[in-house]
């Protein structure tokens, strides 16, 4: 009896013990820290050995696979033949990331192939059971904002400062680009922007949408600008004022996006590299080389070529009254009898011909004569119908309220008296 007990006994010693060393088990596995899961373009990363990597020059999709084992013993040609319908394989560009997808165990056998166009955009090619090319976007979502601020330096600097894309900049600058000057832009000018901008995941900036209306006081002038398609073919809405009057004029201020004006139109300059005094019919823009220029109005290339004082140049006549000229380019984009745009980009700046430095000198031409395009009374766009203007007028009231009120609660003043 007692070696019986005595055997019981030792046998719920180790069952007690066995369950302490499970409880302790179990215990510690609570403890050590899980493994965050990180889910991006349709994938859990942990499930794969993730390798991310950018487009260099001269890759191509073929050079970026062929070290790697693909499905089904295909080779990449064989697998370019498969995507190049749904993946523009020669679309791809230099500076934009891309992500391999491999086998956890063989980290050298491709599963996925992801190539990202933007921060919204991506193409998959998925590897896993048949080959599938599925184009997608990031779900984004739109919201709208005013903002009011007063310049304190530059356009881009003051929109830093208030939260908003510098992106916006460029934008606000090709909705005046008929009124204001923005070479003269000045501390003490104001602004207030009615806009939409994305966001990833709701979370994520993913820069404007579209700028729905705007507001800026130049010099104690006030410019609005709401836009407005006047017929429902129209595929871009042109700008008008809280009048109905056109913003657009047949010319553009400048024929870059704000530059430094180095030297103005004048009867009377000191020439910097033939050293002597004479007139200067034109306007300088200092700005780093290739940088865009663009014609400032529509008409038909007259001349394209290249001079010894001109260097590369091009001249557009915009009609039997006016004609414009760019001079010193590095590159010349268009061809003498072209037809261009108003706005088209017609070549590089640079400093060809008798230049100092990077620049393109602006000439202004009316019935044949060089004047100075800012002392011009240049004509504007044609305006709205009356009926058209009278419903422009009513579609604008809950914009411009919206404006008037975030500039007088901003600047402390109703400025639109």
């Amino acid at each position: 009896m007692k070696y019986l007990l005595a055997i019981l006994t030792t046998i719920i010693f180790f069952i007690s013990c066995d369950k302490k060393a499970d409880k302790k088990e179990e215990q510690t596995n609570l403890d050590l820290p899980k493994e965050p899961i990180f889910k991006n373009y349709g994938f859990v990363y942990n499930n794969f050995h993730v390798v991310n990597d950018t487009i260099k020059s001269g890759d191509t999709f073929g050079t970026i696979l062929q070290n790697y084992i693909l499905p089904d013993s295909m080779n990449v040609h064989q697998l370019t033949e498969k995507v190049k319908d749904s993946f523009n394989l020669r679309g791809i560009k230099a500076g934009k990331p891309y992500i391999l997808f491999f086998d956890k165990d063989n980290t050298n056998n491709l599963k996925a192939f992801v190539y990202v166009k933007n921060n919204i955009d991506y193409t998959v090619i998925d590897l896993r059971d048949s080959v599938q090319v599925v184009n997608k976007s990031k779900p984004t979502t739109i919201r709208k904002r005013t903002i009011a601020a007063e310049i304190e330096g530059s356009l881009s600097e003051t929109l830093d400062k208030a939260g908003v894309s510098a992106g916006l900049a460029p934008k606000l600058a090709g909705v005046y680009a008929f009124s204001i000057d923005f070479f003269r832009i000045q501390k003490g000018d104001k602004f207030a922007v009615t806009l939409y901008e994305k966001f990833i995941d709701d979370s994520i900036y993913a820069g404007i949408e579209k700028v729905e209306s705007t507001y800026f006081q130049h010099r104690g002038k006030d410019f609005f600008a709401f836009p407005f398609k006047s017929d429902a073919s129209q595929k871009v809405a042109q700008y008008y004022n809280e009048e109905g009057k056109a913003l657009k004029s047949m010319f553009l201020k400048a024929p870059l996006d704000y530059f430094r004006i180095s030297s103005r139109f004048s009867g009377r300059r000191f020439h910097p590299v033939q050293k002597r005094w004479k007139a200067h019919n034109g306007t300088d823009y200092a700005a780093p080389t290739g940088t865009p220029i663009k014609t400032t109005a529509s008409g038909v290339v007259e001349r394209a070529g290249y001079t010894a004082g001109n260097g590369n140049y091009v001249k557009v006549r915009h009609n039997g009254t006016y004609s414009t000229q760019y001079l010193h380019m590095s590159k010349i984009l268009v061809k003498q009898g072209q037809h261009v745009t108003q706005g088209q980009v017609i070549g590089k700046v640079g400093s060809t011909g008798l230049a100092t430095g990077p620049h393109v000198c602006y000439r202004f031409w009316k019935n044949g004569v060089q004047v100075d395009p800012f002392r011009q009374n240049l004509p504007n766009a044609e305006p709205l119908p009356e009926n058209e203007r009278l419903r422009y007028l009513e579609y604008i009231k809950p914009l411009k309220k919206e404006l008037d009120s975030i500039i007088k609660l901003k600047f402390n003043k109703d400025e639109t008296k």
